[in-house]
């Protein structure tokens, strides 16, 4: 998908308080190797680095627009590289993501793989949405589903990933992790109206929809996606609940 850091950012401050909470979660050691599974811009993962001292840092993610912006962050021990958290090579004392992994199939396979990467004494330390079940999710569904649109979605509307915290706990014990904690948090979001809601899902989720569709398309979907939101929404202001789910567990050593 190609991602826009200006649409990404216009609610860069909601954005960054889950960040904050995950880096609550970081055991802070010394000279450890470390890396930021989808980096974005690579701001918070200079508010990671920085945390870490003596450390190697990397920022990874399959954006080139995103990483375009990573080069006002680098500094010695951190650098950035383009490529498929998928395809990840490497071991790890510090494997963490913020927001990423959401967009990775099949969770029961992905993150026994990450933890193979993962050195022993290391960490693994996520954030993702799990907000799949908010009617601004499951609205978009619908539209890509409808008469109007299905042809462009021919295996349907977008099936999130994220599965229930409880399963993340069974299967990060199941992996012999220790000092496990798994966290469901609802971020309580006061926006202007359901308007600021379509802008705050045009900076992520809308992104999968938008882009297979041709421009006339794309308006057409956006078009019944705000009028649709509006009869959902419309009080002012709007309270958004964005659920998300953040854990952290370690490897024995």
């Amino acid at each position: 998908m190609v991602w826009n850091p200006e649409q990404y950012e216009k609610f860069k401050s909601e954005r960054t308080a889950p960040f904050d909470d995950l880096l609550k979660l970081v055991k802070v050691k010394p000279g450890v190797r470390a890396i930021d599974l989808g980096c974005g811009t690579g701001e918070l993962t200079r508010k990671l680095a920085d945390t870490l001292p003596d450390s190697e840092v990397t920022g990874l993610d399959s954006s080139a627009s995103m990483l375009a912006r990573s080069g006002l962050h680098v500094r010695p021990g951190l650098r950035f590289i383009q490529g498929d958290i998928a395809e990840l090579k490497g071991s790890y004392d510090l494997i963490f993501s913020n927001a990423a992994l959401q967009w990775l199939p099949d969770h029961w396979r992905l993150f026994p793989k990450l933890w193979r990467h993962l050195n022993p004494g290391g960490q693994l330390v996520v954030q993702m949405p799990a907000n799949h079940d908010h009617p601004s999710h499951r609205l978009a569904r619908e539209l890509a589903e409808s008469v109007e649109f299905a042809a462009y979605f021919p295996e349907g509307g977008r099936q999130s990933p994220v599965l229930p915290p409880e399963a993340y706990a069974e299967m990060l014990f199941g992996l012999g992790g220790e000092d496990l904690t798994v966290l469901l948090k609802v971020y309580p979001h006061i926006l202007a109206d359901a308007e600021a809601m379509v802008e705050w899902v045009k900076g992520t989720l809308l992104t999968a929809y938008l882009e297979p569709l041709p421009p006339p398309a794309q308006e057409r979907f956006l078009g019944s996606y705000r009028t649709r939101l509006r009869e959902l929404f419309p009080q002012k202001p709007v309270f958004y609940g964005f659920k998300r789910i953040l854990f952290s567990v370690s490897k024995p050593g």
